[in-house]
């Protein structure tokens, strides 16, 4: 499986991006597909997540309500809508999938990882 993350940028406070991660090669393999980030100097960390029939989805706490993650499996893509986004949310974020149940937030976990792309966000 190869990913391909996009969709990162520089925006104000309080405005919104869309993330999106193209998958391609076995993609029925996929069970989960999330988003991670990774802020300067810190580790990185879980986003969100959402099951390959996308009837299951999961948040970290720091983006509930603000950010929605959502699919379509006819392109194999997976989006990362971020809205009310804050100087807390700069980070580089990485689209990651697993062929398994389990662990959501685990890094360890994932089999896959896309290249990261960069969101700034000035307050």
């Amino acid at each position: 499986v190869q990913l391909q993350a996009s969709g990162g940028g520089l925006v104000q406070a309080g405005g919104s991006l869309r993330l999106s991660c193209a998958a391609s090669g076995r993609t029925v393999s996929i069970y989960r597909v999330s988003w991670f980030r990774q802020p300067p100097g810190k580790e990185r960390e879980f986003v969100a997540a959402i099951t390959r029939s996308g009837f299951t989805t999961d948040y970290a706490d720091s983006v509930k309500g603000r950010f929605t993650i959502s699919r379509d499996n006819a392109d194999n893509t997976v989006y990362l809508q971020m809205n009310s986004l804050k100087p807390e949310d700069t980070a580089i974020y990485y689209c990651a999938t697993k062929r398994s149940p389990g662990s959501t937030v685990v890094v360890l976990s994932y089999d896959y990882w896309g290249q990261g792309t960069q969101v700034t966000v000035s307050s």
